[in-house]
């Protein structure tokens, strides 16, 4: 007669174990599987007796754990569990061993048997390398911590990075665009848009802007821009502002009082024309601008 011991090697069951919430446990579909039984069954014994099985023995996986476990073990993609009606449940030893006495069966006394002696060795091994896994543990974090700082720094570097001249052909509509809601982006406090032909366009590209950032649209008293139309944009995007000159011929974006970007072409018409987009370097005339 074949040793139902001999069924499941030490290897498969701990194959079989994962860490959840800082406990070992396996999937009572596995437990089933081991105990050449359906998994629905292993379950009703537990409903039936779960008096018997506080969470320290049993607990039922959140949508999220359960989640966590596919994505991390290829064998529960391929099929293990894959179309579960309910979330599953799973068992500590102390549950197995609980499990066990209910079942009766020889081969779940037998597998149970194996299965606490794989638990206990997986302890043991935690636990007499457990300042090699604190070690990585913390370079983990360390690692952590500097792909933090890299993307502090690579923020910091695309930030002060030199803008370029951009020319623009007919056609580059998007790629115009873009670049304007990277530069409306870019402001921290303030935006003024210089434009005498501007439309209600700017203001969907406004609406990227930060929260907290004050717009004041100059533009020529020919905008059709209606009040409505800023009154219904600062419902949700405050605050912005209009006013009419007649004092400018070309485009300019100043963002924060510090940076000046000259347009070539009106903004609502990128892309139609080949025009360019410049950054003019000089504080002065900046100044200037703003005090006309």
């Amino acid at each position: 007669m074949t040793n139902e011991l001999n069924v499941v090697s030490n290897e498969e069951i701990k194959n079989l174990i994962y860490t959840i919430r800082g406990k070992q446990v396996m999937l009572d579909s596995d437990v089933a599987r081991l105990y050449n039984c359906e998994t629905k069954y292993v379950n009703r014994v537990v409903k039936r007796n779960i008096e018997r099985f506080p969470e320290e023995f049993c607990f039922q996986l959140t949508e999220k754990e359960y989640e966590f476990l596919r994505c991390q073990f290829v064998t529960l993609k391929n099929g293990r569990g894959q179309h579960r009606k309910y979330m599953p449940y799973v068992f500590t030893e102390y549950g197995i061993t609980m499990l066990a006495s209910l079942l009766t069966s020889r081969i779940a006394i037998n597998v149970s048997i194996k299965i606490i002696n794989t638990f206990i060795e997986m302890r043991n091994f935690i636990s007499s390398n457990g300042h090699v896994f604190e070690r990585l543990a913390n370079m983990e974090y360390k690692m952590l911590e500097y792909d933090k700082k890299f993307d502090i720094l690579f923020d910091e570097l695309q930030k002060n990075k030199k803008f370029e001249q951009k020319i623009f052909f007919e056609g580059q509509i998007y790629d115009a665009y873009s670049l304007i809601i990277d530069i409306i982006k870019s402001a921290k406090k303030k935006i003024l848009i210089i434009d005498n032909y501007i439309d209600d366009s700017i203001l969907k590209m406004l609406s990227k802007k930060e929260k907290s950032v004050e717009v004041v649209l100059l533009t020529s008293n020919k905008t059709n821009i209606s009040k409505l139309d800023i009154q219904k944009f600062n419902k949700q995007y405050p605050v912005l502002k209009m006013s009419t000159s007649n004092k400018f011929h070309d485009r300019f974006i100043i963002i924060d009082n510090k940076e000046l970007y000259h347009c070539g072409a009106s903004i609502k018409d990128l892309g139609k024309k080949c025009f360019g987009i410049n950054k003019i370097e000089d504080k002065c005339i900046i100044e200037k601008i703003i005090n006309i």
